[in-house]
């Protein structure tokens, strides 16, 4: 069944928007032609073979991709350029890493790709001319959207569904952001789609370094992913990732995550959000992550996805040229004037204009503190700069209402005819003045209930150390000979800069009465405290700005990458759920022509079978025990008089006797190779010497003290071993305990002769030297005691248990066990790192081949007795 999710995002996107104009006839030198970029979108075939690549530049190149570029744009009835003016957006974070990154080497370019702000709807001429413009001018490749589309993606799924939402807000009722709407999700892949279109135009994928920024362009990865198996893609989240108790509630939640997983790096500001996001791809993909010599990394069919934590910085830069302006001087002057003279302390807010920035909560925090501390009334002040909404919409009515019946009791409460405790600025502010009220104000309080990243505290750091110039103006209104530095920080537990400050106070801004108390340990705070405080803050702030950032991120992006060519990439799948398959070069599928042909020149055959998850799923029905079907296949693979067949299973030998009763000939191995016998009719016997299992008393009450606290585990007791399963309780809690199980055992067990092993789901005892691959060598060496050493060897399995098999038969031709013109085929279920040189997709495949070949060993008895 299709996906209601749209597995054909061709027909989605269709109509959405017509195709945008060529880059002109001056190009960057490596150019792709965009015609039918995407028409195959739900075709298999790795495209990298096919691209039309153009020469490479000297310089490495990174094309940053974001939802608006870093441009101004102004009406101007004089330009020749459609009646506009372009300038650089000097506030953008864009921008930023820019002029950052090329401070320090290694030298990159930088391409830009992206929308423009509050620009109308052009004509194709008009788009033409000014693509040419801002690319020859700026680097910058527009994407340019029809009025209505930008509004269902950007007003719409962006805005009212996707950002309330990983800011956990959930729609419950319409009043509370947006519910889902399906053509909304319909725009949004539509614009993801125009813009990767826009994106091929440009890329040279060999060498040029994607970066995509934000949760605007979350599906864009897999369109380009599709196109270019081994594109060099990055993505940062600059807003918050929600829990997964949130984030589940998404109807696209899988589509996105799978998307996100088609860059080779993911970026995130602080441990929380990469920890819900792991956390999401645990329950929802069944993914696990490993931290390795301090990166994390998923794997994700064969790749391996890196997870980046590192907050985002500040343009020093621009700051401290900003600090040193005149009209900073002057703008310093006038507040110490209208504050500092007057006896008055001012408090300081920045933030937008929205439900999730806190405003409301922190005008109550500071009408509690007037209530509380009557002695600083007429002493302090609160300015509160409040930036434009950036969306819109009833809430933003709301919150606006709010604040100023907040911002007039206040008033007229605590207030009187020169004295106005609360001071509310929301007009449009020029950025030299807001950086005055910076350096002028005593505390900065960031009290948002819930944000991605927030840099007004760093700003409000750097812009309090000041220069000479703010010094000599500071130091004119006070008795003091040198201007002590201090950065009083009151800052809401709920956003991304909160970790990194570790000398702020902190605060739960829902709860007013800590935060109208963290003021007012602000205020008091002895002068050194304070001092040493701004100290700590500065110097992490001053090391670890915008560039530190770029260039950490663009470093791990280029490690992440650097194995691409020397793996085999593939894709599979369709519309949203496409994924690379990246594994080494000489890994492959089993070919059944290429196995058949083998087995019927064999004139003798070793054949050794896994059992659960590869004669039978692993996920499904409770019941594991073989089908009819699955008997009958063994039986007549069995009676092949060329064949010596084993099942081997880490099953108990009762299990494994009673399920395969009818298999007159099958060889079978218990408990990972412990117990074997030849045939239904012999002995049980082992393949090492008797185990003492004294250890168990020793290993069962640790697992069953794991057992009892976690809800869904459960312990079998094996003859040999012990087993604790963890697959029915909580993903994340489960693989949690299943470590700390894991490091108990092998403490309380180290004099013991015994081995504590992790495996899908379980945390296994067992004796020591028992393997899997003790079965292979055993077989092998029954069949070269009898001298019929096999010239065909299949030995199929799923998991890593099975791996010491796989080691085992391929190492056995130069260790003489197998002669040198056998055909070796060690084969896994799926696609994923593994010592076998073949595999297969699923259950269902294996049990094909297996089947396939008994019909042959079938169709080879009745030939022999028609002779």
């Amino acid at each position: 069944m299709v996906s209601r999710s749209y597995s054909n995002l061709l027909e989605l996107a269709s109509g959405e928007a017509p195709p945008p104009p060529s880059i002109g006839p001056r190009r960057l030198p490596r150019v792709m032609t965009a015609a039918g970029i995407i028409s195959d979108l739900d075709s298999d075939t790795d495209s990298d073979s096919n691209s039309d690549t153009g020469s490479a530049s000297s310089r490495p190149r990174t094309i940053v991709v974001a939802n608006h570029l870093p441009l101004r744009v102004q009406p101007d009835s004089n330009s020749p350029i459609a009646g506009l003016s372009f300038s650089w957006d000097h506030d953008s974070l864009l921008l930023h890493l820019k002029q950052d990154y090329q401070n320090a080497p290694p030298k990159t370019d930088f391409l830009y790709v992206g929308c423009l702000r509050e620009i109308t709807e052009l004509s194709m001429v008009d788009q033409e001319t000014v693509a040419n413009h801002l690319l020859e001018s700026f680097n910058c490749v527009p994407v340019f959207l029809p009025g209505d589309l930008l509004g269902r993606f950007y007003h719409g799924f962006c805005k009212q569904y996707l950002w309330p939402l990983f800011h956990y807000m959930l729609p419950l009722s319409p009043d509370l952001g947006g519910r889902f709407e399906r053509n909304l999700w319909q725009s949004y892949v539509s614009v993801n789609k125009i813009f990767a279109d826009r994106i091929l135009e440009v890329i040279n994928p060999d060498d040029d370094f994607v970066w995509v920024h934000d949760y605007h362009l979350m599906v864009l990865p897999t369109f380009l992913r599709k196109r270019f198996n081994r594109v060099q893609l990055g993505f940062f989240l600059h807003s918050p990732f929600p829990s997964s108790e949130i984030y589940k509630t998404l109807p696209v939640r899988e589509e996105l995550l799978r998307a996100v997983l088609n860059s080779d790096l993911i970026g995130f500001h602080t441990f929380d959000y990469a920890r819900h996001f792991l956390s999401c791809c645990s329950r929802m993909l069944g993914l696990s992550y490993q931290s390795k010599r301090g990166y994390i990394g998923l794997e994700y069919y064969g790749r391996i996805v890196s997870i980046k934590i590192l907050p985002v910085g500040v343009h020093l830069g621009q700051l401290k040229s900003v600090l040193s302006l005149p009209e900073t001087e002057n703008k310093v002057r006038e507040l110490i004037e209208q504050f500092w003279n007057k006896g008055r302390v001012m408090l300081l807010g920045v933030d937008d204009m929205d439900i999730f920035k806190g405003i409301s909560l922190k005008l109550l925090a500071m009408e509690e503190f007037l209530k509380q501390h009557a002695d600083w009334r007429g002493k302090v002040v609160l300015v509160q700069i409040a930036n434009p909404a950036r969306g819109r919409g009833k809430d933003v009515t709301e919150v606006q209402n709010e604040i100023h019946t907040t911002v007039k009791r206040i008033n007229e409460l605590y207030g009187g005819p020169e004295y106005k405790p609360v001071i509310l600025l929301d007009e449009p502010m020029q950025f030299y003045e807001r950086i005055a009220y910076y350096a002028a104000a005593e505390v900065c309080l960031v009290t948002a209930v819930r944000d991605g990243m927030n840099l007004i505290p760093y700003e409000y750091v750097i812009s309090r150390q000041g220069n000479d110039k703010l010094d000599q103006v500071l130091l004119a209104n006070s008795s003091g000979s040198v201007v002590p530095k201090k950065s009083m920080l009151v800052v809401s537990e709920f956003i991304g800069c909160s970790p990194s400050l570790s000398g702020a106070i902190r605060v739960n801004p829902w709860n007013i009465e800590a935060v109208s108390d963290a003021m007012y340990y602000a205020l008091t705070m002895p002068e050194g405290e304070k001092q040493l405080r701004h100290e700590k803050h500065y110097r992490y702030v001053s090391t670890h700005d915008v560039g530190y950032w770029a260039h950490s991120f663009l470093q791990d992006l280029e490690r992440s990458c650097k194995d691409h060519s020397t793996r085999r990439c593939w894709g599979i799948g369709f519309g949203l759920r496409f994924r690379v398959v990246a594994l080494d070069l000489n890994f492959r599928k089993l070919s059944m022509e290429h196995i058949v042909g083998a087995y019927r020149r064999a004139r003798r055959r070793a054949v050794l079978l896994d059992y659960d998850g590869t004669l039978m799923p692993q996920q499904g029905s409770i019941d594991k025990s073989p089908t009819a079907r699955t008997v009958e296949i063994l039986n007549k693979l069995c009676g092949d008089g060329k064949n010596m067949v084993f099942l081997v299973s880490s099953r108990r030998r009762e299990t494994l006797s009673g399920w395969f009763d009818q298999c007159e000939n099958l060889g079978m191995a218990a408990e990972h190779g412990y117990f074997l016998r030849l045939r239904r009719d012999a002995e049980w016997e082992t393949c090492i010497q008797a185990a003492d299992c004294s250890w168990k008393q020793i290993a069962e009450p640790v697992m069953r003290l794991y057992t009892e606290t976690t809800d869904g585990s459960t312990i079998e007791d094996r003859e040999t071993s012990l087993v604790w399963s963890y697959e029915d309780a909580d993903p994340d809690f489960g693989s949690c305990q299943a470590k700390e199980l894991l490091d108990h055992l092998e403490s309380v067990l180290a004099n013991e002769p015994v081995s504590v092993k992790s495996g899908p789901h379980i945390v296994e005892v067992k004796p020591q030297g028992v393997s899997k691959g003790l079965v292979a060598q055993r077989l092998l060496a029954i069949m070269e005691e009898k001298g019929v050493s096999p010239d065909f060897v299949l030995c199929i399995g799923d998991d890593r248990s099975d791996e010491d098999m796989f080691e085992v038969i391929t190492t056995a031709a130069t260790g003489g066990m197998l002669g040198p013109d056998a055909e070796i085929f060690a084969c896994t279920v799926g696609r994923k790192p593994s010592k076998a040189k073949y595999y297969l997709d699923d259950t269902a495949e294996i049990v094909r081949l297996v089947q396939g070949l008994a019909s042959v060993s079938e169709q080879a008895a009745s030939s022999s007795e028609v002779d």
